[in-house]
């Protein structure tokens, strides 16, 4: 099992750009994949970009490619999600996800795919 704490989030102007980083207990770290995923108000939860367990494999959706990365660095247990020119459809809440499971094409969009989940921080872009 593992659990999952998000930080990084706040304010920022528009084109601006914010890291946010999810941190990892458990010493297994490296065998999950996580995945960031964000939800607006009154919108349904949206697969934003995720890596496999070692890293060496990212996907994202295509409104954040070129904008997003995701990386990690699995000696510190953490994910990053670097986001730059961030625009005011960005804002959300953005969660980290973990699972154990191979990250098969299309499934991992899902947010059934992923049994753990972090508490979420608030992405609020501004213009």
């Amino acid at each position: 099992q593992v659990q999952l704490v998000e930080s990084g989030g706040g304010l920022v102007q528009a084109g601006g750009s914010l890291r946010l980083s999810c941190a990892a207990s458990g010493r297994t770290f490296s065998t999950y994949a996580v995945g960031w995923f964000r939800q607006a108000p009154g919108k349904e939860r949206d697969f934003v970009a995720a890596i496999t367990g070692g890293g060496g494999t990212t996907y994202s959706t295509e409104s954040v490619k070129g904008r997003f990365t995701i990386s990690r660095n699995n000696a510190k247990n953490t994910v990053y999600l670097q986001m730059n020119s961030l625009k005011l459809e960005d804002t959300a809440v953005y969660y980290c996800a973990a699972t154990s499971r191979a990250l098969i094409a299309g499934n991992y969009r899902g947010t059934g795919y992923w049994p753990y989940w972090g508490q979420g921080t608030q992405v609020t872009v501004s213009s």
